[in-house]
């Protein structure tokens, strides 16, 4: 598994793939390979999403004390997937970074507690996997509006929930990270 920094604790990882004529294979997790690189992760939950494309989702993070760090990947389509760092204590507070995940490129991001995630869907039906180290608690599930980090995402008119809409700005958000 090749292993890229990105902003202060988050990676972007190449999965271990094989291409023969029968198809693909991809490995998703694989504890071992995590640890060698300084990663450790508790499986408590996974699903994914299936999404048209320009819908945006996000910016979506867990509060204290259920907060989760995750592994995010993209098995059909792409998606252009964002991270901002939430934590106060760290050098890349409030800095985000993109990264196009697809099924062609193997891409994943391990995204660590105290960040908030979100992407676009670049194609019709991208799915977006997700495991995650704690289980949904929907007291504490919220988000920053995906328009107030400073990032372009490029489309005018964004497929978006209501919910996602209602979130507090990055600049209004009291981090408790």
């Amino acid at each position: 598994m090749d292993v890229q920094d990105i902003l202060n604790g988050a990676k972007i990882l190449t999965l271990p793939f094989s291409h023969d004529n029968r198809g693909t294979f991809v490995k998703t997790f694989h504890e071992s390979s995590l640890l060698e690189h300084d990663i450790e992760f508790t499986l408590r939950e996974s699903y994914f999403s299936f999404s048209k494309k320009d819908v945006i989702r996000g910016m979506h993070f867990q509060l204290p004390p259920f907060q989760h760090s995750k592994i995010v990947f993209c098995p059909q389509g792409a998606i252009l997937d964002v991270i901002v760092d939430l934590r106060k204590n760290s050098p890349t507070y409030r800095q985000y970074f993109a990264q196009e995940l697809s099924a062609e490129s193997n891409k994943a991001y391990y995204i660590p507690e105290g960040f908030a995630h979100g992407f676009k869907s670049l194609t019709d039906n991208a799915i977006t996997y997700y495991l995650v180290s704690s289980e949904y608690n929907s007291k504490q599930d919220t988000g920053v509006r995906y328009n107030s980090i400073g990032f372009d995402w490029g489309v005018k008119d964004p497929i978006i929930s209501q919910r996602d809409l209602s979130f507090a700005g990055l600049n209004e958000f009291e981090s408790p990270f």
